[in-house]
Order: structure tokens, then sequence, then C-alpha cells
């Protein structure tokens, strides 16, 4: 093979090997949140479509954890602090949250259940973190989470010594600006 077109192939299997390592690189943090959302790992809960149809034996304290990042002049909180919940029984619980500033801000909640391996086991029906939450000057809003602990958690090792669970969650400013949010929160007269 003449010494050009080695020169050629080589310096193209380089040009693919970095470009690989690019692409890759941007897609490590997407494809972190698909694993991490499959799996449960690092406390990421799960999204379900529908409750379980049997329930469990055992019954854990679930207990809630609400923060606000630097900068959003918002106070979020649980309506109750904890609750005792029965694996496969589905539960409700409301977040009350007021915007303190005196324009519309738009925010997004980010959130995780410790320990982390109960993550796989909390799954979630509905939630105001599943989108961008707007309220108006002064507004108040009260948001509902609704969601159940898989019964099979009662098969897991890990989790046989587990007797509560904390749902934490942390509001963000959003970088987009204020719209409606697309799944409205129950709101209080």
């Amino acid at each position: 093979m003449a010494q050009p077109v080695r020169h050629t192939l080589i310096a193209a299997g380089v040009v693919a090997v970095v470009a690989s390592m690019v692409g890759l690189s941007y897609a490590a943090v997407p494809l972190y949140r698909m694993f991490c959302a499959a799996t449960g790992y690092n406390g990421t809960t799960q999204v379900a479509n529908a409750a379980p149809q049997v329930t469990g034996q055992r019954s854990l304290t679930v207990r809630f954890d609400t923060n606000i990042a630097p900068g959003l002049n918002w106070t979020f909180e649980p309506e109750i602090n904890a609750i005792q919940l029965q694996t496969g029984k589905t539960a409700t619980v409301f977040f009350k949250v007021t915007n303190h500033a005196s324009r519309a801000v738009t925010a997004l909640a980010q959130y995780n259940v410790s320990p982390d391996a109960a993550g796989a086991y909390f799954d979630k029906l509905a939630c105001f973190c599943f989108s961008e939450q707007t309220l108006a000057a002064g507004e108040t809003i009260d948001m509902p989470v609704v969601f159940f602990l898989d019964p099979a958690l009662e098969r897991d090792e890990i989790m046989r010594h587990v007797e509560s669970l904390t749902l934490s969650y942390t509001f963000f400013a959003s970088k987009a600006a204020p719209q409606a949010a697309s799944s409205q929160p129950v709101r209080k007269l």
C-alpha cells in the first residue's frame, strides 16, 4: 500500500474515533438519565401508568422533604410531613407552593427518593414534577403527587430492613421564559 493512502486511512480512522468519542460524550447525560429512570438507580423514582392490582403485606413510612434552589423566591412545603403506606396501595399527597416574587415565575422540581435502592419501587402515577410550573406574582397553589410503593420491594433483600423512605424535591428556576404549565395543579381559592 502506498504511503499517502496509508496516511489517509489512518487519519480517517483517527477522525472517526474522535467524532465517536465526542458523540458519546454528548449522549452520556441523556443515556444516564434513561438508565436511572429505567432502573431506579441513584434514587430515581419510576413513572407508572396504572396502580397495582395487588397489595403487599408491608407498611412503610414515607417522609417528604422540600427545598428551593438559591435565587428562587418561593416557599414550598408538604401539607403533611409523613404517611404510613402499605405496598401496592395508592396515596395522594399535596405540596403547597407560593411565589413571593413580584412577577410570574416558572420552575421545575427535581426529585429523588432515599435510600437509593427504593427508587426502583417508588412509582408515580401523577406529579407536578413531570412538567414546569408557572406561578403568578403572589400566587399560592396546592400540587398533588399520586404514587404507590411496588409490592415487589418485599422480595428485595436490600429493602428487607428498610422501614422508611424519603421523597425529596428541589425546585429550580426555569431557564425558559415564563409560560403556562402544561399540566395545571389544583388551585386553592
